[in-house]
């Protein structure tokens, strides 16, 4: 007897050198089996030999997908690989596999037991077929990243001139060399900037969505170009609450009983990029009366000020998602609207109580 299955999975824990796969198939009974291992170089061969062993596996003539977490950069070139050779794939954010690995039966944490919750992942899951993203986002991303490491050399050398300065006896020379460096990381971060803007530019439908969301207080070119190149264009990106998890801004909140009580705190498990991104425009938005209102009200809530600009820009960051999806320009109004309606839902649920 000839037995079915009715789907098969290949798990893929990316690092930089390596693919660690394990093999999935769903039976009929809609019983999840991981049936094999196997390491592969993260090269084009390793590819190539992927694609035949993963095919080999499952059998003639049955369709793999291939799964993998979104892992900074070593996940792509195997992902254009696969999907520019006609493969079914699927990328998930790291949280979602995280979270569900958690719910597993598992002690130890290794780069196959990784595979192996990836793989059944997909299985148990309707996932959707990656699609590659827009070239300007890759080229935005690139540039803005390229932005951020110059930015943080130039304040490394600005602190080196500062210490060096300060000496009694300051080397004019050495003096001399890190000015110049500075001034040459001024002018790549100039140029950056400048092909930051060209690039948006070069595409209707970017720059109109990059208008609207510099509509938001604090947000300006740079910043809404961080955001879309860092999550694609929010293709992965689904809701808000998702988002938040995705830039590492969403709290964790650790209570047990009266005995454990923990501080919540952000998770930090998410895009540093992204988040990094956020600081700036939420110290400019706290300027704007609205956001100066909720900023006051949460620093008064429980008297941490950086609690609060957290949530700041977990608030801002969502106003972005929310501009994206709709494309419609910010409502100065939007907030006020939305702490009436909270308030609003709040005295419904009192009176209900009461009644």
């Amino acid at each position: 007897m000839v037995r079915k299955f009715l789907r098969h999975v290949a798990g893929i824990d990316v690092a930089q050198k390596e693919l660690v796969v394990s093999m999935g198939r769903m039976h009929e009974d809609l019983t999840a089996e991981v049936y094999a291992y196997k390491t592969f170089p993260n090269t084009d061969k390793g590819f190539a030999a992927l694609v035949l062993w993963a095919q080999k596996c499952a059998g003639e003539g049955a369709l793999v997908r291939f799964v993998m977490e979104a892992t900074g950069v070593y996940h792509e070139a195997l992902a254009y690989c696969l999907e520019g050779s006609g493969h079914a794939v699927s990328i998930v954010l790291p949280n979602k596999i995280s979270n569900y690995a958690r719910s597993l039966d598992v002690k130890t944490v290794t780069d196959r037991t990784a595979s192996e919750a990836i793989a059944r992942f997909g299985l148990e899951r309707k996932l959707e077929d990656w699609k590659r993203p827009k070239d300007i986002f890759k080229r935005m991303r690139q540039l803005c990243r390229e932005r951020d490491q110059v930015v943080e050399e130039r304040t490394v050398a600005k602190n080196q001139l500062h210490a060096e300065q300060s000496e009694a006896e300051p080397n004019k020379r050495s003096v001399k060399r890190i000015e110049s460096r500075i001034a040459l990381l001024d002018k790549q971060e100039k140029e950056i900037r400048e092909e930051v803007s060209q690039l948006v530019g070069s595409d209707e439908g970017i720059k109109q969505v990059v208008v609207l969301i510099c509509s938001i207080p604090g947000i300006g070119l740079l910043t809404a170009a961080v955001i879309l190149a860092e999550t694609n264009g929010f293709d992965l990106i689904r809701n808000k609450r998702q988002l938040a998890s995705y830039a590492g801004l969403d709290v964790k909140d650790k209570q047990s009983g009266t005995s454990v009580k923990g501080k919540p705190r952000i998770s930090k498990q998410g895009n540093r990029n992204l988040r990094k991104a956020m600081h700036m425009p939420s110290l400019m938005a706290i300027r704007d009366e609205r956001f100066k209102a909720i900023y006051a009200r949460l620093v008064s809530k429980h008297g941490i000020k950086i609690k609060a600009l957290v949530a700041i820009q977990r608030k801002l960051l969502e106003m972005v998602y929310t501009i994206y999806k709709t494309n419609t320009k910010y409502d100065s109004a939007y907030l006020q609207k939305q702490e009436e309606k909270k308030a609003a839902a709040k005295k419904a649920a009192e009176d209900k109580r009461a009644a």
